[in-house]
């Protein structure tokens, strides 16, 4: 397919017209022959920019390092492209966040010459942007900086410089986290009133879990001298509060993997979804006392008051005392089957409901003068727990169906293989004759709690609607878990030492801080944007002159994502070398 000139003379001199047209073969002529497919007009009247939106539209139909090759000028070579939109967005952010200044800041030696961080805060960026464009090993994380993605300033790099990078952020953990805090506060004018906390655990495929280490009372391995490995030894539980523990060891896991080695990792989220702080500890830590050490480390940011959110898990006596020193307060779940004299009095007393949401009721009841008590109610909930009853029941009934017949052995199997189900379990009751029967009394009870759940808050200004929103807010946390594990993907890690692993959750925690950032400016998905912003490619071509590097033009799509988060669209021709003299 090519452009034809055809002439015409008319009584001012010689007309050319241009035509787009290609060439087929006519049997009877036995040789090709043109054929015009569109008619541009005279040369002299033509529409230029209705040529370049034609061109541009037929571009869209290429994949973009196709589409750079067949624009590319006669005399040059078109010898590849890489993706450029995803990390030059991530990119902007950063340095919107001054996180390449911060990197310049903190780990500095009090005296001496100071290190020069630029080679290593990009190498650290390339990293975060690797965990949320293209997640891998850091092995094949630098062969994807230095082959398969454009990182400015940083053509190329190795497996030792990606360990190098990691190894710094470990040292300067609390620094950083603190300082791109402050930076993500003033960018998004971010609300700290609310702060979520959960945990999580991922685990590791190994045949034997790390050999036991002296740790401080935060987790921390301890040297020697007794000196742990973090800033300050002496936590809420005290000094004997500390135990010999490997790193990945065997825990309660949350991953239903109870078989394999694991860490846990706690997680600070604002309302808006921003994970604000990360944590890591053995994957024997329990739950109940991570969140007094979790208090301590953030009011050494000196944040004004902060009303913690946390699920039942934390839901301790101890806790809850702690959480409240201070100017702080809490909203935390309460286990509603836990059987305890609040639970029991607060379901007993009578009151209206109130409407909050279209699926949401509340009801605060007073049985206490410390404490607040709000009952949620949720009629697609209670639907869905009336369904899920019904079935389990039904199976049930069938499984039990006859049993009296059975001899008192295999009756004692059939319970057996039914109390390792626990939603069956549930409702089966034996009788003092060691028959089988459905347990009606517990059935009743079930009802009285299907799309409830009970709060406890410390603060006495929130309303019984705050308070019930504010938890609910914290599935935002539980977000940040999902997108950690499906998006960036935080496991398999692939590295032994703790100190790397500890890295290597710091990665995936900045790369989590980027997405939910773009997310919140552009009220898009992360894969959604990454898909459109790695339609936008670098192309590299030589000739006579040199190589240069030329972005294809943005979509309108990529635009508007790119108007959106304040980024100023990328210049067409991003490099240039003239060939040697």
């Amino acid at each position: 397919m090519y452009v034809r000139t055809t002439k015409r003379e008319n009584k001012s001199g010689t007309v050319r017209y241009l035509h787009l047209a290609h060439n087929e073969w006519d049997p009877v002529k036995g040789r090709a022959v043109p054929k015009v497919l569109f008619t541009f007009g005279r040369e002299d009247e033509l529409d230029r920019d209705a040529i370049r939106r034609l061109v541009a539209s037929l571009s869209r139909l290429l994949e973009p390092g196709q589409a750079l090759e067949a624009n590319a000028a006669p005399g040059l070579d078109f010898t590849g492209s890489v993706p450029f939109g995803g990390a030059y967005v991530l990119d902007h952010l950063w340095h919107q966040l001054k996180i390449d200044k911060i990197a310049g800041r903190v780990g500095q030696p009090k005296r001496g010459r100071p290190r020069e961080m630029s080679a290593t805060e990009r190498v650290l960026f390339a990293l975060v942007a690797n965990r949320a464009l293209a997640p891998s090993s850091k092995l094949a994380a630098a062969e994807w900086i230095t082959h398969d993605v454009h990182i400015d300033a940083l053509a190329s790099t190795d497996d030792d410089a990606c360990y190098r990078a990691m190894d710094w952020l470990h040292e300067v953990k609390d620094d950083l986290e603190k300082q791109v805090f402050d930076e993500v506060a003033n960018l998004l004018n971010l609300e700290v009133d609310l702060l979520f906390f959960d945990t999580t655990s991922t685990y590791f495929e190994l045949e034997e879990p790390d050999e036991p280490v002296a740790r401080d009372e935060k987790g921390n391995r301890q040297d020697a001298t007794g000196e742990g490995e973090g800033e300050g030894d002496q936590g809420p539980d005290g000094p004997d509060a500390a135990k010999p523990a490997g790193f990945r060891t065997h825990g309660k896991s949350k991953d239903s993997r109870d078989d394999l080695p694991q860490i846990v990792i706690g997680m600070a989220v604002t309302r808006d979804g921003i994970p604000v702080r990360v944590w890591s500890w053995p994957g024997n830590a329990s739950d109940q006392t991570l969140i007094r050490q979790v208090k301590d480390d953030m009011r050494d940011w000196t944040l004004s008051k902060i009303v913690w959110v946390a699920d039942r898990g934390f839901s301790s006596d101890r806790n809850r005392r702690y959480l409240r020193s201070g100017t702080d307060a809490y909203i935390i779940g309460e286990k509603l089957r836990s059987g305890s004299p609040e639970v029991k009095q607060a379901l007993s007393r009578q009151g209206r409901y109130q409407d909050i949401t279209g699926n949401m009721r509340v009801k605060e009841v007073r049985i206490s003068d410390t404490e607040r008590f709000v009952i949620c109610h949720n009629p697609e909930a209670a639907d869905r727990d009336r369904h899920t009853r019904d079935q389990l029941v039904a199976q049930l009934t069938e499984l039990i169906a006859d049993t009296d017949k059975l001899s008192d052995f295999k009756r004692g199997e059939l319970r057996g293989k039914i109390t390792d189900k626990p939603g069956l379990n549930r409702y089966l009751r034996t009788t003092p004759a060691g028959k089988l029967r459905i347990d009606q009394a517990r059935i009743k009870t079930e009802e009285n709690l299907d799309g409830k759940y009970l709060l406890r808050c410390s603060d006495p200004k929130l309303s019984a609607e705050d308070i019930a929103l504010g938890y609910k807010a914290l599935l935002e946390v539980e977000r940040g878990w999902r997108d950690m594990k499906q998006v960036i993907d935080l496991r398999p890690v692939y590295h032994r030492l703790e100190e790397r692993i500890r890295a290597h959750v710091l990665l995936c925690w900045l790369a989590l801080l980027l997405v939910r950032i773009t997310e919140t400016t552009t009220g898009d998905t992360w894969p959604r944007i990454r898909r459109e912003l790695d339609r936008l490619h670098l192309g590299t071509f030589t000739g006579p002159t040199g190589t240069f590097q030329q972005v294809t033009t943005p979509t309108k799509p990529q635009q508007d994502l790119l108007t959106k988060l304040g980024i100023p669209a990328p210049k067409q021709i991003a490099g240039l070398q003239p060939a040697p003299r």
